[in-house]
């Protein structure tokens, strides 16, 4: 992924075991394995028999959960955690997660990951009802929510049920009482969630297998879209209400980009979905070269691929400084550029003198790839052949990434041979369509979402797109009002 280009979703996490221990420790290293998803705030919430104890700041996972803070967690039956990039909302303390809600029916942690293509109408009526918002997260109108239909339902599973419908959109969702853990997913699965099991019998939730294996969890299964499942005392059980209402469409970008090559995602893995982006890139796309190079990290699966399939021998193109954070996350486009420089650094004599074929997971904005070529033309590759393990970015994501406009996207002002021309390659070639289907072995155009690419959204799309819309100056809410009125 070109750095700057686009953003990560968030990750959720959760342990539920029937004894006290150290469930802190268990959802910091699950946090840990989930980084990726999110570099710009986290939080971890502790259940010590009801007393909820948490601590949540914005940072990356070894750097807000000092020993002393880890301390101060304690010890507990279960534990929820979350690493932020938000899709809704500002930056700061007060958007990180888990939410924290103190109520009449008890109390309640939500960690989610997702976006709400419903959540401006609903924060709209809930204010007009008398409720007071201290984010400017959709996260937030997601506990109003429960919290609303807990004072009618039975249970806290039976609120989050009812929930369900009324919040619209994409959501894996973990959410806490006193005495329950809850993992839930959206109709649609959008966003992936599983769960296992660890030796000690704890239960634990994550957004990817690869947080189980980082715990030392035997991975149980995925939780199935519009499933409910619920960890108490007495064990697991689910609620279907929700699910096959719609037919299944996960995100085809955690195949391509969001989630860790070691992963499995709806039972496939997505270092192979990578790799066979990879190959059909090359029988799309060939070109004469000497070397194929990955873009680290998740470039590097589909250059494997591409090397495969093409018999150009495989190299290894870049060296990534792993102790910066993603550029992406850096406000102001010089420290972004500044921090791609000490982020990635050319191996030249891999490409010396040499005919290249750069892959990428995707080209959104444009400006990082360019800075890319020239680095590889500055080390000497004598030519430079781009080749994108996506399609062309069309159209805005409203589930969970950060395109809610087609203003930046570089696909839609320009034509193929000018983006060439803009970054500065010698050719340009895009994963197509068709061949997205090959990436997860299903029928084409079933069993994912790709709308991002094609255009075509399972759900009703956001009447309000605006992630930043709480965040305007008066001056600002004054301007856009009086440009919608013309």
């Amino acid at each position: 992924m070109c750095m700057n280009e686009i953003h990560e979703e968030c990750g959720v996490f959760g342990v539920f075991g029937k004894e006290t221990a150290t469930v802190a420790a268990t959802t910091y290293y699950g946090l840990f394995a989930l980084q990726h998803r999110g570099q710009e705030s986290c939080g971890i919430v502790v259940n010590d028999d009801g007393v909820f104890r948490f601590h949540k700041d914005p940072g990356l996972v070894n750097d807000v959960f000092t020993p002393q803070v880890m301390a101060s967690l304690g010890e507990g039956n279960m534990a929820i955690g979350h690493v932020r990039y938000g899709t809704t909302g500002v930056n700061d303390r007060s958007n990180a997660q888990p939410i924290v809600v103190n109520h009449i029916k008890g109390k309640l942690a939500l960690a989610h990951n997702g976006n709400l293509v419903n959540s401006f109408e609903l924060r709209q009526e809930l204010e007009m009802q008398g409720s007071i918002f201290h984010t400017t997260s959709d996260t937030e109108v997601i506990s109003y929510v429960i919290t609303k239909e807990r004072l009618h339902a039975s249970s806290i599973e039976d609120a989050v049920n009812r929930a369900m419908n009324r919040i619209k959109g994409a959501y894996s969702l973990v959410v806490m009482s006193a005495s329950k853990m809850i993992a839930a997913r959206d109709e649609n699965g959008f966003r992936p969630l599983c769960y296992g099991q660890t030796a000690d019998g704890s239960y634990v939730v994550a957004s990817e297998s690869c947080a189980l294996d980082a715990v030392g969890a035997s991975f149980i299964r995925d939780i199935r879209p519009g499933e409910i499942v619920v960890f108490d005392q007495d064990g697991i059980r689910t609620i279907t209400d929700h699910c096959e209402k719609v037919k299944p469409t996960i995100c085809i970008f955690e195949y391509i980009y969001f989630s860790r090559p070691d992963s499995r995602v709806e039972g496939r893995s997505v270092h192979d979905a990578r790799v066979k982006a990879g190959a059909c890139l090359a029988m799309e796309h060939p070109v004469q070269a000497d070397v194929v190079i990955g873009v680290p990290d998740s470039g590097l699966d589909a250059a494997i691929g591409y090397a495969r399939q093409s018999g150009i021998p495989y190299g290894i193109g870049f060296i990534k400084n792993k102790y910066i954070g993603r550029t992406f996350i850096a406000p102001g486009q010089q420290v972004r550029e500044d921090k791609v420089k000490i982020k990635l650094n050319v191996i030249a004599d891999t490409v010396r003198g040499k005919r290249v074929v750069l892959v990428d997971d995707s080209i959104v904005r444009g400006t990082t790839s360019a800075r890319i070529v020239k680095l590889l033309r500055d080390a000497g590759a004598t030519e430079v052949h781009m080749r994108s393990s996506a399609p062309p970015f069309l159209y805005p994501c409203f589930y969970g990434t950060d395109v809610d406009s087609q203003e930046n996207l570089i696909a839609c002002n320009h034509t193929i041979e000018e983006i060439r021309d803009i970054i500065g390659v010698d050719s340009l070639g895009y994963l197509s369509l068709d061949h997205l289907s090959m990436l997860i072995g299903t029928p084409n155009g079933e069993g994912y979402c790709a709308s991002c690419f094609d255009g075509k959204y399972p759900t009703e799309t956001p009447t309000e797109s605006d992630k930043n819309r709480f965040e305007y100056k008066l001056s600002e809410r004054r301007k856009n009002k009086d440009e919608e009125s013309q």
